[in-house]
């Protein structure tokens, strides 16, 4: 068995007395793991709550990872932003229309400082075991494809911000199409804002696990060209990361594409020397046969998935994005973890 960690996101909760009986029922499904999705407004307004919440699900040997989720709404997630807010000039905007997008641009300097000082601020204070960077994108303008529609031409982000350093590493402007050197531009930008942050994260808490997430794609999925992660290589290949993760599939997908999709995420990992991670869907969306679940769990243990985690707690129980079926689907999700992750790690109450 190759399962080593088994875990769910979890939001939304501020008290630690709370926090604590569902961290319980997290381990009683099986979990030895939880990443705290943590909003703009969790980290300025909760904070000492969030150190607190931490120290309890350590106290219980959970592991512990922060997700800054949604920050800039550059990372995925549902919770607005208060940077986008307070910032309204530091968005990415549209190649083709020139439209400002409700995505912040981390080129920017606002923004780096922005997003520097708040895990700087994780590291120093929450005694996490690490760090969850949640689908870093780059945002795809809707316009063109709603005109036209097909899949969009257009992309982002070619503010005056990202112009500059453009031709200021190429020589000339940038082009409003997105050619090879675009491309490449904006891969090593979005690299370069998240190896840094890691690098400062490492600096304060050495022992951190810096886990990278990217969209779990076959070329056009996610038209991922235009979202700025299809080179996996690359992500793999950033020396601050220690965990290479592709994040959930669609139970409605073939085999071959959770088969294909989670084969070259292990390699990836093993190519560079990563831990790995693969995710399960555990709200929304829900397989017809829930025992599915426990399908995909055993294919992913076959194939040599270390670390495998599903959004989110109680299958969204109680969200708009609840699963049909959100109880039953968690409880069978705690079936899963238990078959396939390895005794040695299982958790007990």
């Amino acid at each position: 068995m190759s399962v080593k960690e088994t875990g769910v996101s979890y939001y939304g909760i501020s008290y630690p007395e709370h926090a604590r009986k569902d961290f319980e029922e997290m381990i009683a499904h099986n979990c030895n793991a939880v990443i705290l999705a943590l909003t703009e407004f969790d980290i300025d307004f909760w904070f000492p709550n969030i150190i607190e919440i931490t120290k309890v699900a350590k106290d219980l040997g959970m592991k512990v990872y922060l997700d800054t989720w949604g920050i800039g709404k550059w990372f995925g997630g549902d919770p607005p932003s208060l940077f986008l807010t307070n910032n309204p000039g530091n968005r990415q905007v549209s190649a083709l229309t020139g439209e400002p997008l409700p995505n912040a641009c981390f080129n920017t300097p606002a923004f780096r400082d922005y997003f520097y000082r708040t895990v700087e601020k994780l590291a120093w204070d929450v005694p996490a075991d690490g760090f969850f960077w949640d689908e870093p994108h780059y945002a795809l303008p809707k316009g063109i494809a709603s005109i036209t529609g097909g899949v969009a031409d257009d992309w982002s982000c070619r503010c005056p911000i990202c112009q500059k350093k453009f031709e200021e590493q190429f020589g000339y402007p940038m082009p409003k199409l997105l050619t090879p050197e675009v491309v490449q531009f904006r891969e090593n930008e979005a690299l370069e804002t998240l190896r840094t942050a890691s690098e400062k994260v490492k600096a304060i808490r050495p022992d951190a696990k810096i886990i990278c997430c990217v969209h779990a794609t076959q070329n056009t999925y996610y038209a991922t060209e235009r979202r700025g992660y299809d080179n996996w290589d690359k992500v793999g290949a950033t020396n601050a990361f220690d965990v290479f993760s592709t994040t959930i599939i669609n139970y409605s997908l073939p085999q071959s594409f959770f088969v294909n999709i989670t084969k070259r995420t292990v390699d990836i990992a093993k190519k560079y020397g990563k831990g790995n991670q693969r995710w399960l869907m555990g709200y929304f969306n829900e397989p017809e046969n829930l025992d599915r679940i426990k399908e995909i769990a055993h294919l992913y243990d076959d194939m040599g998935v270390e670390s495998l985690f599903a959004w989110t707690y109680r299958g969204g129980n109680g969200t708009v994005l609840a699963a049909p079926h959100a109880l039953q689907l968690w409880d069978k999700l705690g079936e899963a973890y238990w078959e396939v992750l390895s005794d040695e790690y299982k958790l007990k109450i």
